[in-house]
């Protein structure tokens, strides 16, 4: 079983080869390049790296959302293309899922938090409870200290992880009683890797689809959406 695994839902932009249990290949870049300049270049260098041909992959995972709307949408249509060209499915990968999932069986509460602007995050909760990977509270756009206080209400340890914790590291470190952690530099992004590893016990149990019917599930509406439904209220509201 081959996997080729994206993520562009943020920043990074980063592509792996999952092979039978075995991560043979991964290429992530956490800079300020346009995902569509790199993603097919890092996709054709670690199918040449490791001699292999996207034609060989049985599926492709892609992180599926939320994250920046310009990202998901060049993630998601990269996914589609290779999908489509190679009649193969897609594993659509939610990205606070996969950020999680690095976190493997640790004993604290996982966080993720990334930066949604206008004073929210995209979050969700997770455990490992004897190996097993548990979504406690799905993705979800929310103010970050709705988060805070159910991660006090929790108690015990908890791990934070994603963009939003330096933008939100000072409330953080002000507001949270229970023990908590800010994962280190390794585990602290989105990964294609974990996308991919992920997305194959995702496939296992059935989750995957036809390319031409995945979309991003981005959970809220676009800037440019925000700002037409804000006039046509503003226009409503004069009539």
């Amino acid at each position: 079983m081959k996997i080729l695994g994206i993520e562009s839902s943020a920043m990074v932009a980063s592509a792996a080869i999952w092979e039978d249990g075995v991560l043979t290949a991964e290429y992530t870049v956490n800079h300020k390049k346009t995902h569509s300049q790199t993603l097919l270049p890092m996709i054709d260098e670690i199918c040449r790296m490791t001699e292999q041909d996207a034609k060989a992959m049985d599926a492709v995972a892609v992180a599926a959302g939320p994250g920046s709307f310009t990202g998901l949408r060049i993630g998601s249509a990269t996914a589609k293309g290779l999908g489509l060209a190679l009649g193969i499915p897609l594993i659509p990968v939610p990205t606070l899922d996969a950020m999680a999932y690095q976190c493997f069986d640790a004993e604290s509460l996982i966080c993720p938090v990334m930066d949604a602007r206008r004073g929210q995050v995209y979050n969700g909760l997770y455990r490992f409870e004897g190996g097993e990977f548990r979504i406690l509270v799905p993705s979800r756009a929310v103010d970050m200290a709705q988060v805070i206080d159910e991660v006090n209400k929790a108690g015990g340890p908890v791990v934070f992880l994603g963009d939003g914790v330096p933008v939100h590291r000072e409330t953080i470190v002000r507001r949270v009683r229970a023990p908590f952690y800010l994962a280190p530099a390794v585990m602290n992004r989105q990964r294609a890797g974990a996308v991919a590893s992920l997305g194959a016990e995702l496939y296992e149990k059935g989750v995957f689809q036809e390319a031409g019917d995945h979309a991003p599930e981005y959970l809220r509406p676009s800037q440019a959406e925000r700002v037409r439904e804000e006039k046509q209220a503003a226009q409503g509201d004069k009539q």
